[in-house]
């Protein structure tokens, strides 16, 4: 842990944060297709799998209150898992897989969640400062630009507010760092990554002005997730900021 809380790690060998160097592997119009695949059987296939990471993304929003965007809210699928005093805001690239959000809205009666939009992760369209808390589960690895759709949650993001985010992080070495290289060209086409390391996230929040990162917690399964939180700096958040910056520190 770094002075102010940072958490800090060992630059990888060839690791970059160029624009250019970002893959060129995943695109808005392949992300869009596969996840209007997903659709219809997203839940199923992936609710029980993503549960513990979802349960802590909210818990940790819960912490922070006051307005929430959701990035790539999907079928909806969390909503009903937050604070009824949370005022809630959800979009995602994919139209099918919204409206399964908005029947899910409909069936729960959530009057908290105020909108549901099809919006590109790279292009919030708010206002700066609109947000106490972004949430963004399972979406990072998702999008053409992860480190542009992150510019945009730190923009859209008040003082004090944080970033939750639940995301894979690649394996460093080892068998399963070969399994995921093997494994990329078929997960392209199901509209994700599987090669992405952890020195992505940390680069970002170094390079970012008023940018913490305060956390990083394994999840299930097998760890191949990570719940990672940064908090953006301001008066109102610094006292929270220096206590979960110890907490995770220890």
């Amino acid at each position: 842990m770094a002075k102010g809380g940072k958490i800090k790690s060992k630059p990888m060998e060839g690791s970059s944060m160029s624009s250019t160097l970002l893959e060129s592997d995943l695109d808005t119009q392949t992300i869009t297709k596969a996840y209007a695949r997903w659709a219809p059987v997203y839940d199923l296939v992936f609710g029980a799998v993503f549960e513990r990471g979802r349960h802590a993304a909210v818990a940790a929003a819960a912490r922070v209150g006051g307005r929430l965007l959701e990035v790539g809210v999907g079928t909806g699928i969390s909503l009903p898992l937050y604070s009824r005093d949370l005022k809630i805001c959800g979009i995602d690239i994919s139209e099918p897989m919204l409206r399964k959000a908005h029947e899910r809205v409909a069936e729960f009666g959530l009057s908290n969640v105020e909108e549901l939009r099809v919006m590109d992760a790279e292009r919030l369209e708010f206002p700066d400062a609109s947000f106490d808390v972004i949430v963004a589960q399972y979406v990072i690895t998702t999008v053409p630009n992860p480190e542009g759709a992150l510019d945009e949650f730190a923009r859209v993001l008040k003082p004090g507010g944080e970033i939750i985010l639940v995301s894979r992080v690649g394996a460093e070495a080892g068998l399963r760092r070969s399994l995921e290289h093997w494994f990329q060209p078929a997960a392209r086409k199901l509209g994700w990554r599987t090669e992405f390391a952890f020195e992505r996230y940390a680069q970002w929040a170094s390079r970012t002005a008023g940018i913490t990162l305060v956390e990083r917690r394994a999840m299930p399964p097998f760890g191949h997730f990570s719940l990672i939180r940064f908090a953006k700096d301001g008066a109102a958040g610094a006292e929270r900021q220096t206590d979960q910056a110890m907490r995770a520190a220890g």
